[in-house]
């Protein structure tokens, strides 16, 4: 004969015999659910911390404990977090996958070099990650012109190759006729000059990042970053403003897409000449 009471009075579990236990379900948003004991029927908006957030028809919010207490389509059921969305593979600043091992390599002995500081510092926010991961050093020269007493001091190889970004590399400019003489001097097979059109590397932020139309037109005889600050409404008296300057508009630069494309193609340029095996 079957006994639903069971023949052992001292067997564990017999307060729960015949109960049905309620299924865990996942808190996600737009679950419909049903507070036990308390009529309240709602949406799931969000979760804060232990407790999850409910919307009824009315749109008035209420928070719940996660756990038991609740009926979905009318059955007990155990409100739990959803669990964390596997990640995918993530993308470093300049667009490329990032590594799973993000130790820094050993640095080369080949290296980038750039004019001055904010193009170090620009080149660093949005290709750092890739740099680090090949070994390349970026270091700043304070002006182009020093380029040649810099690649005599320390003179290129074919195991240690130099790859140069310069401002303003335009036809008859300067700094095309310093490239072309290095080009065609004793350490031209070795070095790498390209360059952005641009008057400096502010320039390369894009004016969309910014929040403007374009970058102003400064008259000539007027130092360029001062002009730029005057023209939008920053302080420029002294050097500390555009340092101040510099640091606001690096801040909006997130990743490859907030910088100009004649940038963008010299800088991958120069990391594949310098880390060609």
């Amino acid at each position: 004969m079957d006994d639903r009471y069971g023949t052992d009075v001292l067997a564990r579990g017999w307060r729960d015999a015949g109960r049905v236990k309620p299924a865990p379900v996942a808190a996600s948003v737009d679950l419909v659910v049903e507070v036990v004991g308390d009529g309240y029927v709602g949406a799931v908006t969000r979760l804060d911390g232990m407790n999850v957030e409910l919307e009824d028809r009315f749109g008035k919010r209420r928070l719940f404990p996660l756990g038991g207490g609740f009926l979905v389509d009318g059955k007990p059921v155990v409100l739990t977090a959803p669990a964390a969305a596997p990640k995918g593979r993530t993308r470093t600043a300049s667009g490329s996958f990032a590594a799973d091992d993000q130790r820094a390599r050993t640095a080369r002995a080949s290296r980038i070099f750039v004019e001055g500081k904010h193009d170090a510092e620009l080149v660093e926010k949005v290709w750092g990650a890739d740099l680090r991961a090949e070994g390349v050093v970026v270091e700043f020269l304070e002006g182009v012109d020093l380029l040649e007493q810099t690649l005599d001091a320390e003179p290129p190889t074919a195991q240690r190759r130099y790859g140069v970004l310069v401002d303003h590399l335009v036809p008859n400019s300067k700094e095309s006729r310093i490239a072309e003489k290095i080009a065609r001097g004793r350490h031209g097979a070795h070095v790498r000059i390209v360059g952005h059109p641009f008057v400096d590397v502010w320039q390369c932020v894009t004016p969309r990042a910014l929040g403007i139309a374009a970058w102003p037109e400064v008259p000539r005889g007027i130092e360029w970053k001062v002009g730029v600050c005057r023209a939008l409404g920053w302080p420029a008296e002294e050097q500390a403003d555009t340092a101040r300057a510099w640091q606001h508009i690096l801040s909006k630069v997130t990743t490859f897409r907030d910088l100009e494309p004649a940038l963008l193609g010299r800088v991958e340029e120069l990391i594949d000449f310098v880390t060609v095996p």
